[in-house]
């Protein structure tokens, strides 16, 4: 969710730069060009923020999966030296 929202973002600031600067250009004047931009530039930072909330989940699951890891291969280390223990 978090992924297609940022790109939405993203698509809609793009979409907004491409629009204003081209077919609604002679439009945009006074208060409706800065409001116009203001609205592009919120998606723009929405899409910034979205992404450095996406590499903060990223990193936690990482760190995450490399402590399971890491117990899992401690746990069967483990358990292969009692195995070999009970054989001896």
């Amino acid at each position: 969710m978090r992924r297609w929202l940022g790109l939405f973002c993203l698509t809609m600031a793009a979409a907004m730069l491409i629009w204003g600067q081209t077919l609604l250009k002679p439009l945009l004047q006074g208060w409706l060009y800065i409001g116009y931009w203001t609205f592009g530039f919120v998606f723009t930072f929405g899409a910034i923020l979205i992404a450095l909330l996406d590499i903060r989940a990223l990193r936690r699951r990482t760190r995450r999966e490399q402590k399971e890891l890491v117990e899992r291969t401690l746990a069967e280390v483990e358990e292969e030296r009692v195995r070999k223990q009970d054989t001896n």
